[in-house]
């Protein structure tokens, strides 16, 4: 692996040597892979690329995707063009909430741009920036497939449709309160209306 794998963050040997999946998510990812035909583990590159992400502090470091590329026996590369294609993957540190805001037509036609303004006053922070107390992340995204419930935002596994200001001041509550990082890989996600 180079040196360099994206931007400014560097290889670190080192703790390339620190990241492994527990036992249990182990058993998950063999589990995905077994799925496949041999010689067709790269099939599950993006299940496997979420279990990283929620295993390893809410991002793809280098040195995690390094250490999956080793597990689907593929290049590093395979797995960096594939993890900044799609915009679930966080190549970056992330707040435990990641207030994903479509920005689609329909949420935009329905206000999902006065939504992001409005967090981003609320949380005193812009978009693709993390508060200070490492808590919440806004990113804008594509459709997700909620257009007739729009304005919407997505953390973690949970949607949050026909927003208003309101909402958002409970849905920003109750993730503070609960103090948890949110994965796509949760199993308490929900979908409020």
């Amino acid at each position: 692996m180079s040196n360099q794998i994206h931007g400014a963050q560097h290889f670190d040997k080192s703790k390339r040597l620190e990241i492994k999946f527990s036992e249990d998510v182990m058993q998950i990812a063999q589990s995905i892979i077994s799925r496949y035909p041999q010689g067709k583990q790269k099939s599950a590159l993006l299940p496997i690329l979420h279990l990283a992400q929620a295993e390893f502090g809410g991002w793809l470091s280098p040195e995690t995707m390094d250490y999956v590329a080793s597990i689907l026996k593929i290049k590093s590369i395979e797995v960096f063009e594939v993890a900044s294609f799609y915009s679930m993957f966080n190549l970056k540190p992330m707040g435990k909430c990641i207030l994903e805001i479509c920005q689609t037509s329909s949420c935009w036609l329905n206000g999902a741009e006065d939504i992001v303004k409005y967090i981003e006053k609320k949380l005193n922070i812009k978009v693709g920036e993390t508060t200070e107390d490492g808590m919440f992340s806004i990113k804008v995204v594509e459709c997700l497939g909620s257009c007739g419930t729009s304005p919407m935002l997505q953390c973690g596994a949970s949607y949050h449709e026909n927003l208003t200001f309101a909402k958002v001041d409970t849905l920003i509550e109750n993730y503070k309160s609960e103090s948890k990082r949110k994965s796509y890989t949760d199993l308490d996600y929900k979908n409020t209306l």
